[in-house]
């Protein structure tokens, strides 16, 4: 695949990228190297190599799931500081972002 500038312009309206026109020929040389590994890559027979899960020998250990002791939702909601039945009430963690008067 061949990159050209006009693709670099096309792409970088598509992903908002403000590029110089200066840049082009740096970001398509760039690309161009990337596009021909992948290419080069592509070529590799993987034919009966197993897909790796990770790059590393650790594995990780994680606990069994096991269900222990519940709450039914009338004893949960009975314990909780504010409810809408049959859900908690929370107060708002997310706020607009205050304005200062040279911004308005």
């Amino acid at each position: 695949m061949e990159i050209t500038v006009q693709l670099i312009r096309e792409l970088s309206v598509l992903s908002r990228l403000e590029l110089r026109e200066e840049d082009l020929p740096v970001w398509q040389a760039d690309l161009q190297k990337m596009v021909s590994f992948v290419e080069q890559l592509q070529r590799v027979d993987t034919r009966g190599v197993q897909p790796l899960l990770h790059m590393g020998t650790a594995a990780e250990v994680l606990r069994e799931d096991v269900v222990g002791g519940t709450v039914s939702q009338e004893i949960a909601l009975q314990q909780a500081a504010d409810t809408e039945p049959p859900y908690f009430s929370v107060p708002k963690v997310i706020a607009t972002p205050h304005r200062s008067n040279q911004e308005n």
